[in-house]
């Protein structure tokens, strides 16, 4: 039995086989064979294994993320049907007696350079497709398999770390909890772990290479502890306090259906933060009345190519049909900071939280922007769709965005495409946004308080940086009189704030909230019947 503290990002508790993800470099060792037939076999039932396995993988994101989403799965598939590729692999092994790893890994570069030095930008995207395919094949020869958690038991999700573009492509089903060596509390792990509703823990000094795949766990969200190995009165134990937590959700579940109302007749909104179409069934099964932030980004993730404008239609028109008359309220991709992704080629910069992100690449970048507002405006025809625009510091920067809108809005017109301009509003996470809130209100539908941005910004801490953690004070006097500014500034012209970022799920600043005035808060889905109790019990105000 071996016990771990670490902090935990999400209180609960929790027992289940462990599945251990390490990080692999894919470095490739060339050895001389002596029966290269041998290996062409190798590469031939690699080859057969990897469809299996993005077939799978087709399925799963059929379901979750619909047909278009899902193509990618299918060009890989036929990649793996090149004969070019293929052939070039096979010539190697019996030219150059070389093994089966070295071949693949060999010839999957030499592909990736070829497809990378053409003019025409969709094949120059094949390159990243033929590198994922490489490495899918010598992973296979070198018997590691894939990390498809599709095809586990439920696992408690042990790993070094995990990157925005590693979670989201998770079999959500399939997790009971997260552990990690690193990370911190405002990652976008952390968030995944509050909407899912399970415990996770980070900054665990555990030893991933000591660990097995399939050994038991309790991860105690509670006390910030796991064990490995529990010994038959801590299993005992776990199993009676999972038993008692599981009691006092089902006393939640009896609120669903009632309003969020305070004893003396003020009523909040509380609504969702979801991070693709896959996770509106958290939205639905706990309640809520809307979605408070569809972080449009996570369909940029996790993929090797720009989401087409159709692609994204689909999620959002399914979002908003799915919702039926509830209000979703869409984020413009906010890449860039910790959700790097390689084909955007944003380059290295020195404090990318404070770079080139956000509403700064779709300014820059317009045509990436016009893709997605399309899609959001003929999707705002099949529902109650909002959208709102992230890291917005000066007034200036919503003009830009609104001369853009009407571009958009007049292509649509001559193109006889129909469309809808939906309710506009931005995100305030900035202090600038803030201190001239009185006039962005004028410009705007709605606010909407990013308060992870807005009080990493405020403090100048990096909320990434797990040694911070400490001096990460979301509390601070300065955050909390910043958010009350921005409601009085909304209200005076009369418009509505709200709160999205992760502090709108402190239930010890709840009364706070409501008493400054706000009127929306959106949090992770499993936080949405935790506040009603609140709101519908706090006392009135004196």
């Amino acid at each position: 039995m071996q016990y771990f503290q670490g902090k935990s990002v999400y209180k609960g508790i929790v027992m289940g086989p462990v599945a251990v993800l390490k990080k692999n470099d894919y470095q490739v060792k060339r050895a001389r064979i002596e029966d290269p037939e041998a290996e062409v076999k190798r590469v031939k039932e690699a080859v057969e294994v990897s469809k299996k396995q993005l077939g799978r993988l087709y399925d799963k994101a059929v379901r979750e993320v619909g047909e278009a989403s899902a193509a990618i799965f299918e060009v890989h598939q036929m990649m793996l049907e090149d004969e070019d590729y293929l052939e070039s692999m096979e010539n190697m092994i019996r030219i150059e007696l070389v093994n089966a790893e070295y071949a693949v890994a060999a010839t999957g570069d030499n592909f990736a350079e070829m497809f990378a030095a053409m003019d025409d930008e969709y094949m120059k995207a094949r390159s990243a497709d033929v590198k994922d395919i490489s490495e899918r094949l010598v992973r296979n020869l070198s018997g590691e398999g894939d990390n498809d958690l599709s095809s586990m038991e439920p696992s408690i999700i042990v790993a070094d770390d995990l990157s925005p573009s590693e979670t989201v492509q998770m079999d959500k089903e399939k997790i009971l909890a997260f552990v990690t060596v690193h990370g911190s509390t405002n990652s976008h792990t952390a968030i995944l772990a509050r909407m899912m509703n399970i415990p996770a823990l980070i900054g665990v000094p555990m030893d991933l290479n000591s660990l097995k795949t399939g050994m038991m766990a309790v991860v105690d969200g509670f006390s910030g502890q796991v064990i490995f190995e529990p010994e038959e009165d801590v299993q005992k134990e776990t199993e009676k306090r999972m038993q008692e937590e599981a009691e006092k959700q089902k006393l939640l579940e009896e609120l669903k259906g009632k309003e969020n109302i305070t004893p003396d007749g003020r009523k909040i909104n509380i609504y969702a933060n979801i991070g693709s179409v896959g996770d509106l069934g958290y939205v639905m099964e706990n309640d809520a009345g809307g979605i408070g932030l569809f972080r449009s980004e996570f369909l940029y993730l996790g993929r090797n190519d720009f989401p087409t404008e159709e692609e994204q239609f689909q999620a959002y028109k399914q979002a908003v049909q799915t919702m039926a008359g509830k209000k979703v309220i869409i984020r413009t991709l906010d890449i860039g900071a910790d959700k790097q992704v390689e084909y955007f080629n944003l380059g290295k910069e020195e404090n990318p939280a404070l770079g080139y992100r956000a509403i700064r690449i779709c300014l820059k970048q317009p045509e990436i922007f016009k893709a997605q507002l399309r899609a959001l405006f003929r999707a705002a025809v099949y529902g109650n769709l909002s959208v709102m625009y992230p890291m917005i510091t000066s007034t200036e920067e919503v003009e830009k965005i609104y001369a853009i809108v009407a571009e958009v809005e007049e292509e649509l017109k001559k193109q006889e495409v129909q469309y809808k301009i939906p309710e506009q509003g931005i995100m305030i996470e900035t202090p600038a946004a803030v201190m001239i809130s009185d006039r962005l209100a004028e410009m705007v539908d709605f606010f909407s308080i990013g308060t992870n941005d807005l009080t990493q910004y405020t403090l100048a801490i990096d909320r990434q940086n797990e040694q911070l953690d400490d001096f990460y004070n979301a509390h601070h006097e300065a955050v909390l009189r910043m958010i009350r500014m921005v409601v009085e500034n909304a209200h005076k012209c009369g418009k509505w704030a709200g709160i999205c970022g992760e502090l709108g799920a402190d239930l010890t600043l709840t009364e706070q909230f409501v008493r400054m005035g706000v009127d929306e808060l959106s949090v992770a889905p499993s936080m949405i019947l935790k506040l009603r109790k609140i709101v519908r019990e706090m006392k009135a105000e004196e």
